[in-house]
């Protein structure tokens, strides 16, 4: 039996869904244009008007938004609607600027939910679940999303929020949870921590789990899957759209379903904007379809993926999305290469170590210093000085093979690094490069 939260959608036809989007694009572009002078004049400066959008292969007539947009617009600048139209807002944490914050209709919430819903049947969910939430509530988008899509479904919700992790474990324990959301790195820690108490994987009642927020790998997924007996599900989001729910896996996980009744997706060369052909790398631009409150229109994500349409075994129609391989932003310029954490992650997991690691990076007496904490996994943990030497200088070798330079590697002991109850801190740059 297949897991459909909206059936009817969510296995539409490729000429139904055209329809939806087409009849969709032409509305909204009316909507922003009339109600959003920011985006308005972006478009009069290349002489467009809504009348020149007549179906979704005109999307890349318009303007794009970037993070700098929304910096600059803040905060009412992006604004769709009359605020008295508005019942909440999320926002962004703001660590690289100003905050992004998304407003939201009745009409916003309940198509971000749905999406969500649809997410969590996917999983497995049904209206018997309980489904534990450990992603951040408040201005974070992933408690409220979540939360949302589970009352959706019918599930008994567990709104536990991050952080305090020995109440986590009780009441998923006690109260018997099946599904488990939160970032993976989270859910890692827990696994972990269920262990320390003396759990097996078997002890409890998880049967899948629906991770997003931050980056994680194939092998991490493997780790967490075995760790909490679970199937582990990514899912996809950002605030300036929605939040968690934009993309989502299905049983095959091989790739993220993306909504395209409510998100067009376009893949573009990041340095020119040139729409790449479906099948190529390059930078994902959404433009939301129906959004009220906050209708972004061409937004540059900046997450480097790849789209397809190979037909999905588990009989959903909608084009997937790779997870994120990257950041067209995320590059760090160090003594003058490109280095990218994807990079770093890669090189620690095909020599055997955790992806439990941070990236330090500062400057001293004008010269840039690269440091990287790799923590050894229990099984092969050392405190011998020659044999911990040793390790680091292999490691080093092939990061410098990968990277072009030479980093520091600092092999330290299993758990040493600290956890991460949100989002995990990968890279530390302490540089004052402004």
């Amino acid at each position: 039996m297949k897991n459909y939260y909206q059936p009817e959608i969510e296995t539409a036809s490729r000429e139904r869904i055209l329809e939806i989007q087409n009849e969709k694009i032409v509305k909204q572009v009316k909507h922003v244009y009339d109600n959003v002078p920011y985006y308005r004049n972006l478009m009069e400066k290349k002489g467009l008007t809504p009348e020149d959008i007549k179906s979704v292969d005109d999307i890349k007539k318009l303007p794009f938004l970037t993070k700098d947009d929304l910096r600059e617009a803040y905060p009412y600048g992006l604004l769709g609607t009359d605020i008295k139209n508005c019942v909440r807002i999320q926002s962004t944490s703001g660590t690289t600027g100003k905050r992004v914050v998304a407003f939201y209709t009745q009409k916003d919430i309940d198509m971000w939910e749905e999406c969500c819903a649809r997410a969590i049947v996917a999983a497995g969910g049904t209206d018997e679940e309980v489904c534990q939430i450990c992603y951040g509530y408040g201005l974070f988008t992933g408690g409220p999303g979540l939360n949302g899509g589970s009352h959706k479904v019918g599930c008994l919700t567990l709104p536990m929020s991050s952080g305090n992790t020995d109440r986590q474990i009780q009441f998923m324990i006690d109260l018997n949870a099946t599904i488990l959301c939160c970032t993976p790195s989270y859910a890692a820690y827990i696994g972990e921590t269920l262990a320390e108490q003396g759990y097996r994987p078997e002890d409890n009642k998880l049967k899948a789990g629906i991770f997003g927020a931050e980056p994680w790998t194939r092998e991490m997924r493997e780790g967490i899957e075995k760790s909490l007996g679970i199937k582990a599900y990514d899912i996809y989001g950002l605030t300036e759209l929605s939040g968690p729910g934009v993309s989502f896996e299905c049983e095959e996980q091989h790739g993220m379903h993306i909504n395209e009744d409510h998100f067009y997706a376009e893949i573009i060369d990041p340095e020119t904007g040139e729409v790449l052909p479906e099948g190529e790398k390059g930078e994902l631009v959404f433009t939301s379809l129906d959004k009220e409150g906050f209708p972004l229109l061409r937004y540059r994500t900046k997450d480097i993926c790849i789209l397809s349409r190979e037909k999905c075994s588990c009989g959903r129609t909608h084009v997937k999305m790779t997870k994120p391989l990257g950041r067209s932003d995320d590059m760090m310029i160090i003594r003058g290469v490109n280095v990218f954490p994807s990079q770093i992650e890669a090189v620690l997991l095909k020599e055997g170590f955790t992806p439990n690691y941070q990236i330090v990076v500062d400057r001293v007496n004008n010269s840039d210093t690269f440091d990287i904490y790799v923590e050894f996994s229990p099984e092969v943990f050392s405190d011998k000085i020659a044999e911990i030497q040793q390790s680091e200088h292999k490691l080093s070798s092939a990061m410098r093979s990968m990277l072009g330079i030479d980093p520091k590697i600092h092999l330290v002991a299993p758990k040493s690094i600290v956890r991460s109850e949100g989002k995990a801190v990968r890279v530390i740059d302490k540089r004052k490069l402004v």
